[in-house]
């Protein structure tokens, strides 16, 4: 079988494992399923979470709970509030998170947002 075939399967996100990521400011907890060219993660930051880097990944993000603020490095800055998402692929943001209060989030990003020219 192909190492990039997904079997269906359900998740049980209660039974998948936290592991904290300390930003500059306030702390992030990520809950991570990683297949061949996928991750999936239910990232939940604390109030007064900054990230501690400028991003230049791709992201699908849908937020689940809370609101938070994607600052670009550029200096524009969006809100997300529940039931929002963004897409961006590969190198063609830097951004990074801050919330003010808890926030809960999908994220999922892979090989399918590899910047393609």
């Amino acid at each position: 079988m192909n190492n990039k075939n997904i079997p269906f399967q359900i998740i049980d996100w209660d039974l998948i494992e936290k592991a904290d990521h300390p930003g500059e400011a306030g702390n992030a907890t990520w809950q991570t399923l990683q297949f061949a060219g996928l991750r999936i993660r239910i990232v939940e930051y604390s109030a007064g979470y900054i990230a501690d880097h400028w991003c230049q990944k791709g992201h699908i993000v849908h937020c689940l709970e809370g609101e938070f603020i994607t600052e670009q490095q550029n200096g524009e800055h969006f809100t997300l509030k529940k039931g929002m998402s963004y897409v961006v692929t590969d190198e063609l943001s830097s951004h990074r998170s801050v919330a003010k209060s808890p926030v809960k989030l999908l994220i999922v990003d892979g090989d399918f947002l590899k910047y393609q020219q």
